[in-house]
């Protein structure tokens, strides 16, 4: 019939009604509203989204691309989506975070055009080495950017291993030879080494927070470590190095990272030596990603904005409902009401 979809129980206007609605408040208001099933909302954005899909072109113009994976529900349930940098539009998203899931979306690229994988330039994304290998066969001549985002989070996961490890050689010590509490002998040392530990155990957000951000007592916890623990104030300072190397211009930012990678090398800090290990491993996927001003801070968003749909809905049964809502969403192409111009 003109007037219904197939294999649908509902008129196109009434189905573009409900999809307005999903995409402006919860899938419960539009249950409630509508009177339908709240599976029925989830089949109908389906539909509507299956409509849409087929008249236009998601990967016209397709250049430069942020790649991600998202949790959508918990058992380990997630989603990988990709979105455009140019456009900030999400342009595809499936259910899986692995190599096979990524190459159906470069099938979906060659199928829609042939050639178009080839006219990828750019592509960011966390490092995953699952992301790395698919990119590198699909589209070898695109230029790859680690997002720095994720890369100074690797430094911060490195200081709290750091952090835990002198809180934990604290807290077993038999007498604790740190701290500046009161008394001698047993009984002031041990006052010493709970209160040092505690110390540490409560310097996490100290030790994390960027400088501009710290508080009065947060600056003058991070004194404290600086006297009395150089080795954990030396990899908190590692941290900042990092950080700062993605604040300078490419030929600075160059020196700088060999720098940092020379430092980390000789520290004798066990995790930062490790995590030197896997900046040089990414080095120029690192510095690609500072000449050309590429994060994924775009695809930060996108996620951001499919959990709250999530949240809004109360959880979906299906994931390609998800999907669907996703894309009418933020795909650039959002139902109209029936009846408007």
């Amino acid at each position: 019939m003109p007037w219904a979809r197939h294999g649908a129980g509902h008129t196109r206007a009434f189905d573009q009604q409900v999809a307005w609605l999903a995409t402006q408040c919860s899938k419960s208001a539009v249950t409630q509203l509508m009177r339908i099933a709240w599976r029925t909302v989830g089949s109908i954005i389906t539909r509507v989204w299956a409509d849409t899909a087929a008249g236009i072109d998601q990967f016209a113009g397709l250049r430069r691309i942020g790649i991600d994976e998202i949790s959508y529900k918990r058992g380990h349930k997630y989603l990988t989506v990709v979105v455009d940098h140019d456009t900030g539009r999400l342009i595809w998203a499936q259910p899986g975070r692995d190599r096979e899931t990524l190459g159906r979306f470069f099938d979906a690229l060659e199928e829609s055009s042939p050639g178009r994988c080839a006219q990828i330039t750019h592509v960011s994304a966390d490092g995953a080495q699952w992301i790395s290998d698919v990119v590198a066969q699909r589209c070898p001549q695109a230029v790859r950017c680690a997002d720095p985002f994720h890369v100074v989070g690797w430094a911060t996961e490195a200081l709290d291993v750091e952090r835990r490890a002198a809180w934990n050689n604290a807290r077993r010590a038999p007498g604790g030879t740190y701290g500046n509490g009161p008394g001698h002998g047993p009984q002031g040392r041990r006052h010493d080494a709970t209160g040092r530990a505690r110390g540490l155990k409560r310097a996490r957000y100290a030790l994390w927070k960027n400088p501009e951000n710290l508080t009065t007592r947060q600056r003058a916890k991070l004194e404290w470590i600086a006297k009395t623990d150089p080795r954990l104030h030396r990899a908190y300072l590692l941290k900042e190095g990092l950080r700062v190397v993605f604040q300078l211009p490419y030929n600075q930012a160059c020196e700088a990272l060999d720098a940092w990678i020379a430092w980390a090398r000789r520290c004798r800090l066990p995790s930062f030596v490790e995590l030197q290990r896997r900046i040089t491993k990414h080095r120029t996927s690192i510095l690609a990603a500072i000449e050309h001003d590429l994060s994924n801070g775009r695809i930060e968003s996108i996620n951001t904005k499919i959990r709250l749909i999530t949240r809004v809905a109360f959880g979906f049964r299906s994931p390609e409902a998800l999907i669907a809502l996703a894309m009418l969403n933020l795909g650039g192409h959002r139902p109209t009401l029936p009846g408007r111009t």
